[in-house]
């Protein structure tokens, strides 16, 4: 169930967003506008949703969650720029930050 979160998801719906890959989310997160889109199979998909309402390219970022241990990684197609950042990991270790803030602020309790 893919959809954006713009304030700390409730339990029920948290679960919801794991149910496609059993316990892990992907996410893009806007780290200007501190929101993600999360529960796509593709982060494509909720980046494109974020496009949509209103997210500038160069502020998206694609990561993901594993909500039994925690543990958060930052590889995304989307996440390759040739400009910015040649690889799918977010290299900026600032951007990264800004990332898992914002995930762990909207998903967990």
């Amino acid at each position: 169930m893919l959809k954006i979160i713009r304030a700390k998801i409730d339990p029920e719906s948290r679960q919801k967003v794991a149910e496609d890959l059993k316990g892990y989310i992907k996410v893009v997160v806007d780290v200007r506008r501190k929101i993600l889109a999360a529960g796509a199979e593709k982060q494509v998909d909720a980046e494109q949703l974020l496009l949509e309402d209103g997210s500038l390219q160069a502020d998206l970022w694609g990561a993901g969650l594993d909500l039994e241990t925690g543990e958060m990684d930052f590889d995304s197609l989307i996440n390759l720029r040739p400009q910015q950042n040649r690889s799918r990991e977010i290299l900026d270790q600032e951007i990264r930050r800004e990332v898992e803030v914002i995930t762990r602020s909207l998903l967990l309790e």
